[in-house]
């Protein structure tokens, strides 16, 4: 079965070869795969393999998904599953293919000065760090992150427009190392807090709502709109990613021993 991948793989890369474009790849992706440095693992197998070079875009979901409807990139990986379904509805992208998973954690400091730390309910852990007007620190970069904490700030009743509350307009490692100086709370992937941790003093307050699980999924951009694009070079890709080979580097890379992400493409 791998050796069938494999040739698969290789086969639709002989295409893009044959068409002029294995030469690099223009990839939009969150900060929190790069943050999490599970990029610097993945990239380099695949370019050993292959040949091709990757170039990587980390920037929030939102500009990812910008970056392909723009035609600028050749394929996505986020992590947004209402957007990146409508960028597929509406032609940007050919198809999504599931990759990996992890979680949400709310963090904050030691003494939990909001009193967050025995909820079950990520919602209501932040009603509760909005009444008591505790420093939140956001991404407000309308990343896949920031789209979540949005929703349960929908969830929780809370408009947070107040002082307490501070769009960075940053990525996750800028916003949890912000959170930390200002000894404030903020909501990240698990994976770049486990890559920061022993770098900061917050700790995790909120976990396992069921609400804070967090799907990643990647995307080639649909060469109807963008004849440009390395279509070839980004399927063969998202098969190798999505195949054993990769799969099995996603579910292998731990920090202090700690799974950071869960493959989903293969069982």
């Amino acid at each position: 079965m791998k050796k069938l991948y494999l040739l698969m793989i290789l086969l639709v890369l002989s295409a893009a070869t044959l068409a002029g474009q294995s030469g690099e790849l223009k990839m939009a992706t969150t900060t929190s795969t790069e943050n999490s440095g599970l990029l610097e693992v993945l990239i380099p197998s695949f370019e050993k393999l292959t040949g091709i070079k990757i170039k990587v875009i980390a920037v929030g979901t939102g500009k990812a998904l910008a970056l392909g409807r723009s035609g600028d990139v050749d394929l996505v990986l986020v992590h947004a599953l209402k957007a990146e379904q409508l960028f597929v509805q509406q032609g940007y992208g050919v198809k999504r293919y599931n990759v990996m998973h992890n979680d949400f954690v709310i963090i904050g400091p030691a003494d939990d000065p909001a009193g967050i730390k025995a909820q079950k309910s990520a919602a209501r852990a932040l009603k509760i760090i909005g009444a008591a007007e505790s420093s939140f620190i956001s991404r407000g970069d309308d990343s896949g992150t920031h789209k979540k904490e949005i929703e349960l700030w929908q969830q929780a009743g809370i408009s947070p427009k107040e002082k307490w509350y501070k769009e960075a307009g940053q990525g996750m490692g800028a916003v949890i190392t912000m959170a930390d100086a200002l000894q404030a709370y903020t909501m990240t992937d698990r994976g770049t807090y486990l890559a920061l941790q022993d770098k900061i003093e917050l700790m995790v307050l909120i976990e396992g709502d069921p609400l804070l699980f967090n799907p990643y999924g990647i995307i080639a951009v649909n060469p109807e709109k963008h004849p440009h694009v390395n279509y070839d070079g980004a399927t063969g890709f998202i098969e190798w990613l999505t195949a054993p080979a990769g799969q099995k580097i996603i579910g292998s890379f731990r920090k202090k021993g700690e799974i950071l992400f869960y493959p989903d493409a293969i069982e």
